[in-house]
Formats: C-alpha cells, structure tokens, sequence
C-alpha cells in the first residue's frame, strides 16, 4: 500500500487528506498526472493556443478548460433556474422564446410556421423575456 495526498491530484481540495491506495491505483493517477503536464507542454511549446487550425485537440483544449464541481453545480442551478422561468411563461409565449433561443430559429421562420406575422413572434418574445426577467428577479 502506497500513501498519496488527494490534494496533490485533485484542485478542489483545499486540506491535505492523505489515504493509502495500492501501488496499482497509485501508479495510475500519477501516470494520469504526467499525462495533464505533457499536454500542457504541447500546447504551450507548439503555441496551440495561437492555432486553430491543426485539428488535433491541442488547440481546443488550450481554449477550454475543465469546469471544477463547484462551477458545474452552479451552471446546473442556472440552468433549474432557466427551465423553471422559461415553463412559467404561457404556452404560446414559451415555445416562441424556446424555438428563437434555444433552437435557434429565426423569427420569420417561426412566424411562417405559426401563419402569424412577424411582428406577432417579436412581441411575443419580448414580452416573454420581460416575464422570464420578472420571474427570476422574485425568485432570486
């Protein structure tokens, strides 16, 4: 059995908490810790973070960084947050927010489909933003 220091491998904990694990587990997470440095020497040495082109991964991982658990916590109560906002709008309303936004339909698409005018789906949608707004300010 081998001791490691879950600090040393895990950013989220502040304290050390040092637990024994066997050589096999041990070896495994400091292979995986070469592995997040040697990545990040690539990127650094070949400057992916200049690139966009090479299509290997480096580039996207020098953009986009791995959310910790407190961030992925808090965009998932946003996201709550969200639905609970957009479910309290009236139907017609909600489903002209949700297909502009979320879907990404543009307004003369959803006009043409409903057989509304165009002016109708703005309307619509300001005005179900202006409650969405309303809603989230009560809530939060």
């Amino acid at each position: 059995m081998k001791e490691i220091n879950l600090r040393d491998f895990y950013p989220w904990y502040k304290e050390n908490v040092i637990i024994e694990v066997t050589e096999e587990v041990a070896e495994e997470l400091l292979a995986g810790q070469r592995f997040i440095k040697a990545s990040r020497r690539r990127v650094y040495r070949n400057k992916a973070h200049y690139s966009l082109d090479a299509e290997d991964g480096i580039e996207y991982s020098a953009c986009f960084s791995n959310p910790s658990p407190q961030e992925l916590i808090e965009r998932m109560e946003r996201f709550e947050y969200l639905c609970h906002a957009l479910n309290s709008l009236p139907d017609a309303q909600g489903q002209r927010v949700f297909e502009h936004y979320l879907l990404g339909h543009s307004v003369k698409a959803i006009a043409a489909a409903e057989g509304v005018t165009e002016q109708a789906i703005t309307a619509a949608i300001r005005r179900g933003l202006e409650n969405m707004k309303k809603y989230l300010k009560n809530v939060l």
